[in-house]
């Protein structure tokens, strides 16, 4: 590692110090809803959109562990199919959401943050791409087996003590776990399980395992991620039409 690279990566470091710390000074106590649970409304992001100076700071509360990428945990078969893809194939040109979240946060989908709305019985997670939501009821309620599978799955809620578990399941195959580029497929066996914990009135962490037995050797340990709230309580619309995308497809393609 250069002089050079240390010096930057000390930079970021005590520019996330800083940016948490400011957090920190204006956070208050864990807001709860009427039945006493963490009330996690809010518009989440890592600390700032796409190109903005804390993009990313608090993304990886993990950051300089070792630890696997999903597609480290392939299987043979699946790491062949692998290379026989690229960004042409990429399902995010055709309009279609992730799996998962290509900052490694489900809430998120292809963008960057996403909003919570929280009731005592029911959860509902939006995402500014794709018009996305997920409807996550936390009455008891069982998974709904009869349904077909989704691009985003069908997912159920509880509570642990303050940490609220989501298991998503029920997926289609023709999606990937990332977007731009990262060929990252997975199988309609998939399974997921969050853990959102509130830290104080501004902040979370998000701890997700992905289990897919068919394409992974071993359940995928998604390094745990902290989220603030953003400035603003609302989204704004992202429209995604595949005329749009085509220019993206022809140039993944090679082509003029």
């Amino acid at each position: 590692m250069t002089g050079k690279t240390l010096k930057t990566l000390a930079a970021a470091t005590l520019a996330t110090i800083a940016f948490l710390a400011t957090a920190a000074d204006e956070a208050g106590p864990v807001p709860r809803m009427a039945d006493g649970k963490p009330d996690l409304s809010g518009v989440w992001w890592t600390g700032g959109d796409l190109g903005s100076a804390n993009y990313g700071s608090t993304t990886d509360r993990s950051a300089g562990l070792q630890y696997n990428l999903y597609t480290d945990l392939y299987t043979d078969d699946a790491r062949a199919r692998m290379a026989t893809l690229s960004d042409k194939d990429d399902p995010t040109l055709l309009c279609k959401p992730t799996a998962f979240g290509t900052l490694s946060v489900r809430l998120f989908d292809v963008g960057t943050l996403g909003q919570i709305m929280a009731s005592p019985d029911m959860m509902v997670f939006l995402q500014e791409t794709f018009h996305g939501y997920q409807l996550i009821p936390t009455d008891g309620r069982e998974h709904r087996d009869y349904l077909p599978p989704s691009y985003r799955g069908d997912a159920v809620g509880h509570w642990e003590g303050d940490t609220f578990v989501v298991e998503t399941k029920n997926f289609t195959d023709d999606t990937w776990m990332f977007a731009e580029g990262g060929v990252s497929f997975h199988s309609d066996q998939m399974r997921v399980v969050e853990r959102y914990n509130m830290l104080d009135s501004n902040s979370m962490t998000v701890d997700a395992t992905v289990y897919d037995p068919v394409v992974l050797t071993e359940p995928w340990v998604v390094p745990t991620k902290r989220l603030v709230k953003a400035p603003f309580d609302q989204l704004l619309p992202l429209r995604c039409e595949s005329t749009e995308t085509a220019v993206l497809m022809q140039n993944a393609q090679g082509g003029n």
